[in-house]
């Protein structure tokens, strides 16, 4: 059976570095899992023995901070999404995010963006790339028109559905 002291130690060394599941097994088939959870690096133990009476040691678990911030950020972003031009005009029609991610016009920061102001596009053009979780996933524009207006920056954080392009469609 592992001592308090070790299992901390074990979590400080996990925290610490970029795994992020650590699993041991004991010779008495004990086994102790420690695991990260996403960007509040939380560290879960789980203690699975034996049918043998041990007493076995709690450790307290780290609290995570409550995610209050992002929360309000994002009400606030709410009220200025709800008017775009493309309510005001019929023939525009807008391209939304698909996922929440960073926004970025080009493949890379040399070259050239894939879309400008005034281009055409057809169903299959790829627009631009949201990065998720360190995939890069190219955009394809899914109608056919003219890119009027680029509504966000290059290098932008992006939520779900939030429109990135204007296209005007007739």
């Amino acid at each position: 059976m592992y001592k308090v002291n070790e299992i901390k130690e074990l979590i400080r060394a996990l925290d610490k570095s970029s795994i992020g599941e650590l699993e041991i097994r004991g010779e008495n088939k004990e086994k102790i899992t420690i695991r990260k959870e996403g960007a509040v690096q939380t560290a879960a133990v789980e203690t699975i023995q034996t049918p043998q009476p041990q007493a076995v040691p709690s450790v307290p678990q780290p609290e995570a901070p409550a995610p209050a911030a992002p929360k309000e950020e994002s009400q606030a972003k709410a009220p200025e999404q709800t008017e775009t031009p493309a309510a005001k005009d019929d023939s525009l029609e807008e391209i939304t995010s698909p996922m929440v991610g960073t926004f970025y016009r080009s493949p890379s920061p040399d070259a050239d963006p894939y879309v400008k102001e005034g281009d055409k596009v057809g169903e299959e053009s790829v627009v631009c790339i949201v990065e998720a979780m360190k995939l890069m996933n190219e955009l394809e524009a899914e109608i056919s028109g003219e890119i009027v207006e680029i509504l966000v920056e290059n290098g932008e954080l992006v939520e779900y559905g939030q429109p990135l392009f204007l296209v005007k469609t007739a």
